[in-house]
């Protein structure tokens, strides 16, 4: 089976993932052991201001069945089961969180060489269910993702969108919010060699006639080391280093300043995730 148009998340991710992906301006930690009956155990934890939020999460892989469990600060326990491929092209994840009982999901995935499909519906009497698809190939590719409330009756999401692909370059477009607001954006490998490539999104609320336009770039300095930066409309310029210091071993450092008030304090944010 050839690559096909994949799921309705992937719609403008490769524009998302180079403008967003990696910045923060938090101080964030992350190890990951495994066991010797090959259980992965992840420690994370995150400095918020004042605030220091942990976790601790276990995955467990057993041919095409995986289970991941994770425990919060809050005591809350999320446990999410995910089996691969049961027939082909086909993925089944069901999902909860202990105490809440109304957090009890079922999701269905099927994978095409011209389709894409994701449904996933609430375990509770009134559940909220959700779809979206796309149609088309790794080209050219239109989908739509609607959620829809059946305890009042109203259609809670709905939106639409439509990408383009070639070899460097991804454009797509995007109707959100129920029509309110409306995102392009642009994705394009300047140099596959260095990971080369720019970006852009732009932005366009219908109910408040605003324009949010990001920018960005980012480039390899060498096979271990990667540079971004990017700046919005609003004035807010950020920019990371990530250098993989052992193979899947990263530490970020990135930082952001408000260029429309210089005299107010940069952002810099820490990140280290280390792996065996």
């Amino acid at each position: 089976m050839g690559k096909g148009p994949g799921l309705y998340s992937d719609i403008g991710k490769k524009a998302k993932d180079l403008l967003y992906k990696d910045y923060q301006s938090d101080h964030k930690f992350i190890l990951t052991t495994y066991t010797s009956t090959g259980v992965a155990l992840t420690s994370s934890g995150i400095k918020k201001g004042e605030l220091f939020l942990a976790d601790v999460a276990a995955q467990l892989k057993n041919k095409n069945i995986t289970t991941d469990i994770k425990v919060d600060t809050n005591s809350k326990l999320f446990t999410t089961i995910t089996v691969d491929e049961p027939t082909p092209g086909l993925k089944t994840i069901f999902s909860f969180i202990v105490p809440d009982q109304r957090s009890g999901k079922v999701e269905l995935q099927y994978l095409h060489d011209y389709a894409g499909i994701s449904t996933s519906i609430g375990l509770t009497a009134t559940p909220i269910v959700n779809f979206s698809g796309v149609a088309g190939n790794n080209v050219v590719s239109l989908g739509t993702d609607i959620a829809f409330d059946t305890a009042t009756g109203n259609i809670t999401k709905c939106n639409a969108g439509l990408s383009f692909s070639n070899a460097d370059l991804i454009t797509s477009l995007t109707v959100n919010d129920k029509g309110d607001s409306l995102t392009a954006s642009y994705h394009h490998y300047v140099s596959p060699l260095t990971n080369t490539a720019v970006g852009a999104e732009l932005i366009h609320s219908f109910s408040s006639n605003e324009n949010t336009l990001t920018i960005g770039t980012q480039h390899a300095l060498d096979p271990l080391t990667t540079v971004k930066a990017r700046l919005n409309s609003y004035g807010k310029a950020s920019a990371l280093i990530q250098h993989e210091w052992r193979p899947k071993s990263l530490f970020t450092i990135s930082g952001e300043v408000d260029t429309r008030a210089i005299e107010k304090s940069a952002k810099i944010g820490l990140a280290l995730a280390l792996k065996p």
